[in-house]
């Protein structure tokens, strides 16, 4: 396996579970109510995070393989119709490559989240599918994009060029 390869493995991984680990505390913060206490999201306790890592394990694994069966490709190809690093700044193609991986990502995931959490282990009726899938990409992508630019993008670019003492992909 070439450095190239193990390098992109190696980002693919961490942003997956990056992007799992915030996702899942942003979630488990409004199931506990935390959006409607005094303060927000400030009166998160710990519980949070345990509940959110335990989650991530097993989303952290869908993510892997959803972005690897068609997240990136679309990123990829949004940012190639949008933008050519030869003649734009990479940086900014590099922002459209996530854009464009959140942009499938979330709903996909929002559409897992939804099977699983509300359909198999809520019990729901299989016929509120759809509004539940859209409230949850509603209630999802605003989270997903800016926690992908701001935090996880950045967070797994740090860590791969800590690991492999590079320029990361």
């Amino acid at each position: 396996m070439s450095g190239k390869k193990l390098q992109g493995i190696t980002f693919g991984i961490i942003m997956s579970y990056a992007m799992a680990f915030g996702m899942e505390v942003y979630n488990t913060a409004i199931n506990q109510g935390c959006h409607l206490a005094d303060g927000s999201f400030s009166s998160m306790t710990n519980s949070v995070f345990l509940h959110a890592l335990i989650e991530m394990s097993y989303m952290g694994l869908l993510v892997i393989l959803f972005s690897n069966l068609w997240g990136n490709r679309f990123g990829a190809a949004f940012a190639a119709r949008h933008c050519a690093p030869s003649n734009d700044n990479p940086y900014f193609c590099r922002i459209l490559r996530q854009a464009g991986t959140v942009a499938v990502m979330c709903p996909t995931m929002s559409l897992t989240a939804s099977i699983l959490f509300n359909i198999i282990m809520a019990g729901m009726p299989v016929s509120r599918l759809p509004a539940i899938w859209i409230g949850t990409v509603l209630k999802n992508f605003p989270m997903a994009f800016f926690w992908n630019m701001f935090a996880a993008a950045p967070f797994t670019h740090w860590v791969t060029g800590k690991i492999f003492r590079e320029k990361t992909v």
